[in-house]
């Protein structure tokens, strides 16, 4: 798949030493260092980007929180994918005035 899709991802990180938070925030370093449109929402982050360059992503940030001490993870991904693009702002451009 060449065009854009959106996918949400949530990890929900177990550390016995570890904040969750602090294993969040190492995914989300990921994904703000990959050069793909994101968005961090409360509960789950979206990604934007072709479907290997996205997925790509979310074993890096899986990987990066078990690099920075999660004993496991639960991660949850939704993709939204189309024969067209689909962009972040056609779904969230009334929401951002």
């Amino acid at each position: 798949m060449e065009k854009q899709i959106n996918i949400a991802i949530q990890i929900l990180p177990v550390s016995a030493s570890k904040h969750p938070y602090d294993l969040v925030d190492e995914a989300i370093a990921v994904i703000a260092n990959s050069g793909l449109k994101y968005r961090v929402t409360p509960f789950e982050t979206v990604i934007e980007g072709d479907y290997d360059q996205a997925m790509a992503v979310v074993k890096q940030a899986q990987e990066a929180c078990y690099e920075a001490g999660a004993d496991s993870l639960m991660t949850y991904v939704k993709i939204q994918s189309s024969r067209n693009d689909v962009l972040i702002e056609d779904k969230m451009e009334k929401y951002d005035k």
